[in-house]
């Protein structure tokens, strides 16, 4: 196995480029996802690194191997498809199996390695069935298997479960994420679905017009977005324009005007006074009576409620008519449509960043 280390990569196609000055690490034996919107240049980055597209600048190495200006064939990779490019006129053995053939292994030990694939992804007794008498889910852990069974130094999958309905889905996640680590194999997934990349990753690239909006672990995207962008991709997240008082340090409260109240929001990063974005989770607001209110509470009216069960979602209106969501999992008493109530932030787990 090897880690992956690209080096201001340039990609385009014609003279459009799609991929700018991108440098990007990722760990050996972890599985990284590039999330991002549609157009945005995941999967030409994909494409890159198993080398359907050619670089025209940077560098781009498997561990200590330059695979800049390797074929696709000479990279030894393994690629798992969103429409699983299984054989139709071959059974699961013999699509498993194919690699291995290719690769002119003995047939004992193509034997033993397809059985312990198959065995790995659940479908020993499915080895003599056709694709066509497969489901959705079972395709695509076939095509895993496959790409596991030539023991490639890295592991791209394009979108592997936008094809499959949501049950199959969680099942093939899960297959994916036990069989990943149990392998150890370094792994870049390719995916628009940011609860499959939080569910999936050890470290996320989110994408924006062809650059690296932020990386880090999904804890890191969800709970410390480094731009508006970030938090309101990742997550359903409240961006409001405020207005900071003051200069503040990185690192520190920002006292910041909503709406005409003063609220105290963390600045991850040094900030200027004047206009700026404040960045609110539902779940780090909570909704209090009026006559509950302390000075920097937000005056509000109650829009829209929806009880989830475990969960309460408001849609409140502040007196400018911002409308703000409110995500409430322990809430006392249920607060009526049209009623008034006070919006209080958690300072600590709401953001202030540059607008």
């Amino acid at each position: 196995m090897a880690g992956i280390r690209i080096r201001d990569l340039v990609v385009g196609y014609g003279a459009v480029p799609v991929i700018t000055d991108l440098s990007l690490d990722v760990v050996d034996g972890s599985l990284f996802t590039l999330l991002g919107p549609s157009g945005c240049g995941k999967t030409t980055l994909l494409r890159t690194i198993a080398g359907f597209v050619p670089i025209r600048a940077g560098t781009l190495h498997f561990g200590e191997r330059d695979v800049t200006a390797l074929p696709a064939w000479l990279r030894d990779i393994g690629m798992v498809f969103q429409d699983y490019a299984l054989f139709p006129d071959k059974t699961v053995f013999d699509n498993v199996a194919y690699g291995l053939r290719a690769r002119k292994v003995a047939a004992a030990s193509i034997t033993a390695t397809v059985g312990e694939y198959l065995e790995r992804v659940g479908l020993s007794a499915y080895a003599d069935r056709m694709p066509a008498a497969l489901s959705g889910g079972q395709r695509q852990r076939v095509a895993l298997a496959r790409a596991l069974a030539i023991k490639p130094t890295v592991l791209l999958m394009d979108e592997p479960l936008s094809n499959l309905d949501a049950k199959l889905r969680v099942q093939v996640r899960e297959t994916i994420a036990d069989l990943q680590r149990e392998v150890g194999i370094t792994t870049i997934l390719v995916t628009h679905d940011q609860e499959e990349a939080l569910a999936l990753s050890d470290r996320i690239g989110l994408l924006r017009q062809g650059r690296i909006e932020q990386v880090g672990t999904p804890e890191d995207l969800y709970a410390r977005p480094a731009s508006a962008y970030v938090a309101d991709f990742v997550g359903a997240a409240n961006t409001l324009a405020v207005t900071l008082a003051a200069p503040v340090a990185g690192g520190s409260r920002a006292r910041i005007d909503l709406d005409g109240t003063m609220v105290e929001a963390m600045a991850p990063a040094p900030l200027p006074a004047g206009n700026a974005i404040l960045v609110a989770r539902g779940e780090s607001l909570r909704l209090v009576p009026p006559t509950d209110g302390i000075p920097g509470d937000v005056p509000c009216t109650i829009r829209r409620r929806q009880y989830l069960g475990g969960r309460t979602t408001y849609q409140v209106c502040t007196a400018s008519g911002r409308i703000i969501r409110v995500e409430a999992h322990d809430e006392a008493a249920a607060l009526a449509v049209g009623s008034t109530a006070g919006l209080r932030l958690d300072p600590a787990r709401s953001l202030v960043v540059a607008s």
